[in-house]
């Protein structure tokens, strides 16, 4: 694979048609000792907002958030330049984040603008087939411009492998879904904070906590899974950032460190990182690190648990954060990457 001899691949994604030059996902490298990233080529695709590996990561997938009906685009891992396979639409309007079952037979996507979650087949050459089913949310929130209608803003899979659980925006709600031959059964929504707008939930590495990134009100909650029951509690919220002057806020993905000790959360609005210490079902903030760029969509951890990427879709970079082996706190920003409206940052 390019670029496996000297540093592990990246794929990064950036927005095609916000007007600032993005061209699809690039291809990169990570240069095993400074971290740094270095763009080999790009897969050109519509506007890749997220990024997904297959579990044998033969194939990566991507949504394509763009305007009006959204798709969903197939490429091959396996040459040394990757290569699109297939896109294919995904019956729903503007997604936004995607996940692969376990298995790698299904592709789920989260439809911002039409508030629904889709199932995509995938064939045994990992292209794209049809869509097998779509999770319509319903109702609205009391924010008139952003909660008008529901929003699904990201879908994952839970650590047990069983559970699929989809947040809203719109309608201030976590679902939580079982997928079955292809068909998604509801199986409970928990209503979060009027108002909020949850965004993103991460889990701790023990599977038994996560944690929701909530847009609106500039919180972050803390969560208890019981995967036994597909079982979801909210618990207690803490400001996404103690500093409430300035710009508003928006948080947008929250991502604990590899030994579970901490919680960051990158802060659009306020452009810094918040790290927070992870005590129990309580967290503590430690402190906010500029990220280093402007409106910091996605936050991503090197594979080592030593490193943070920022994808900064205002100032068109990635930048990259070292974090100190025992404080955990971020270091002052030591690389940036140009990457047009960056979307998100995903380590083969």
């Amino acid at each position: 694979m390019a670029g496996a001899a000297s540093g592990t691949r990246a794929f990064v994604g950036c927005y095609t048609s916000s007007g600032a030059g993005g061209s699809g996902v690039g291809v990169a490298t990570a240069d095993p000792g400074t971290g740094r990233l270095t763009v080999e080529s790009v897969v050109r695709v519509a506007d890749p907002s997220f990024l997904a590996l297959s579990p044998d990561r033969r194939y990566l997938y991507a949504v394509n958030e763009g305007s009006g009906a959204g798709t969903a685009t197939a490429i091959d891992l396996r040459s040394p330049r990757p290569t699109v396979l297939n896109t294919v639409a995904v019956q729903g309007e503007g997604p936004t984040h995607l996940c692969v079952t376990p298995d790698g037979r299904h592709v789920l996507t989260a439809n911002y603008g039409s508030g629904s979650v889709s199932v995509l087949a995938v064939a045994a050459d990992g292209r794209l087939g049809t869509v097998t089913d779509v999770a319509q949310h319903t109702g609205t929130g009391p924010d008139p411009d952003r909660q008008s209608a529901p929003h699904a803003h990201q879908v994952s899979i839970d650590p047990s492998g069983r559970w699929v659980l989809a947040v809203d925006l719109g309608v201030d709600s976590v679902y939580v879904y079982r997928l079955a031959a292809g068909k998604l059964h509801r199986h409970a929504q928990v209503a979060m904070a009027p108002g909020s707008g949850p965004r993103h939930l991460c889990f701790h590495p023990n599977g038994r906590t996560a944690f929701l990134a909530n847009e609106l009100n500039s919180t972050v909650t803390v969560l208890d899974w019981q995967s036994e029951r597909g079982e979801l509690r909210a618990g207690l919220s803490v400001p996404a950032d103690l500093d409430r002057g300035g710009d508003r806020n928006y948080p947008s993905a929250p991502v604990v460190a590899k030994d579970g000790r901490f919680l960051y959360l990158a802060n659009r609005g306020h452009d810094n990182i918040a790290t927070f210490a992870i005590l129990g079902g309580l967290l503590v903030p430690m402190g906010t690190t500029p990220c280093g760029g402007k409106f910091p969509r996605d936050l991503t951890l090197s594979p080592d648990g030593r490193r943070l990427y920022a994808s900064n879709q205002k100032s068109n970079s990635v930048t990259l954060l070292n974090l100190h082996r025992n404080t955990g706190l971020p270091a002052a920003p030591s690389a940036s990457l140009d990457a047009p409206a960056a979307t998100c940052v995903l380590f083969e």
